[in-house]
């Protein structure tokens, strides 16, 4: 196993792949009902192999992500690993849910502290309204207390709230961002990948394989892949783009087989930063344009239709399907959209058509908001 620093923590290295545990094996299909066992064992073999990032979440399968995690890392792995969850900040409605959702999370993983500790999906306004409730202060308590070790956030918003969240604290040792090769610009993107690493932040890279659509590809985009000179995997194609960049100091997969276990670490074995060559580089460039090609939609996200006066979020709604609909994954469309707040969602279109009078492709907006109500339901 490779191995990289957080730049504010050089003295404790970090395994350049970590172990998310978002997608753990299931008894049933239900995303509650882990198969404990299995998922035991995956862990362990993980870190047994030289993984030791472990991170985990609050809402992950249902809450019960925690739980099991915490009793796989009994037997002494839990000395082995730095263990990071998060804080569901989203969930706080007054200061004292902070203490109440952190105590909870340390029963559940059976530990005294958290070595990094994120708040979860920040964006501009979940991060004023932690504010408002004295996160802030909150955590500067729970870090002196030594169960908090390194604070970091994980970051689902558009480019300029990222930088507004990096430079409000100077607590931040790490971000977490979602970054592949195929949403390059999405979020906080390479931009904000250097963005934090010039202020001093660690970039933990989550959704490298974008939830597994860059596993599988089409025929139009694996006749790109069979062009290059160098045979990897498509997985390997992903993570491989990513751990080239020298910011990153790990990447998170989720891994629910064995078999993705040891795909997944022979590739951190055969990493590096700027592995990837200039002709590499423009293949995984012409896989991105291809895949953007498989979009429906003519959007380019330039964001001319934004704000819609009934607060739909056009952009990242057609955004959404215009993936489900490249990479072949029409509920891994439905779970993101569900995400989305209501008040967000395409049911809330009046048909007012302002969008498309400002829409430089013309793109008949509503007729798509009503497409994607009905097959993505409420």
């Amino acid at each position: 196993m490779q191995y990289r620093i957080f730049p504010k923590i050089p003295d404790q290295p970090v395994s350049i792949l970590g172990f998310g545990c978002m997608r753990l094996p299931l008894l049933d299909g239900n995303p509650e009902h882990i198969d404990e066992p299995r998922a035991t064992r995956l862990l362990r073999d993980a870190i047994d192999a030289g993984i030791n990032y472990v991170d985990t979440a609050y809402p992950y399968h249902g809450g019960t992500s925690e739980v099991v995690v915490g009793r796989a890392l009994a037997d002494g792995y839990r000395q082995q690993v730095k263990l990071a969850t998060k804080m569901p900040i989203w969930l706080a409605k007054e200061a004292s849910d902070f203490d109440r959702l952190f105590d909870e999370q340390l029963r559940r993983l059976q530990t005294d502290r958290i070595d990094c500790y994120l708040f979860h999906g920040m964006g501009r306004e979940r991060w004023n309204n932690a504010r408002r409730l004295g996160i802030q202060e909150w955590a500067e308590r729970r870090i002196k207390a030594g169960q908090i070790q390194w604070l970091g956030f994980s970051f689902h918003d558009e480019y300029s709230a990222f930088e507004e969240i990096v430079d409000s604290w100077d607590q931040w040792t790490f971000c977490m961002i979602f970054y592949n090769y195929a949403s390059e610009s999405v979020q906080a993107g390479t931009r904000g990948l250097h963005y934090a690493s010039a202020r001093g932040l660690a970039v933990v890279v989550m959704e490298p394989l974008m939830g597994g659509n860059l596993v599988n590809p089409p025929p139009p985009v694996q006749s790109i892949w069979e062009q290059a000179s160098v045979n990897r995997s498509p997985a390997d194609w992903a993570l491989q783009w990513v751990w080239s960049k020298p910011e990153v100091s790990l990447v998170l997969s989720g891994m629910s087989t064995m078999a993705q276990v040891e795909e997944n670490l022979a590739s951190a074995d055969r990493s590096s930063p700027g592995l990837l060559n200039p002709a590499e580089l423009e293949i995984v460039s012409r896989v991105a344009a291809a895949y953007e090609k498989l979009r429906p939609i003519p959007c380019t996200q330039c964001g001319y239709c934004m704000p819609c006066p009934n607060g739909v979020n056009i952009q990242r709604i057609l955004d959404i399907y215009n993936k489900s609909v490249a990479f072949a994954n029409p509920s891994e469309g439905k779970r993101l959209y569900g995400f989305l707040k209501e008040s967000e969602r395409a049911g809330k279109c009046s048909e007012c058509l302002e969008c498309e009078g400002k829409c430089p492709q013309e793109v008949p907006v509503h007729e798509w908001l009503s497409r994607i109500k009905q097959e993505f339901g409420s």
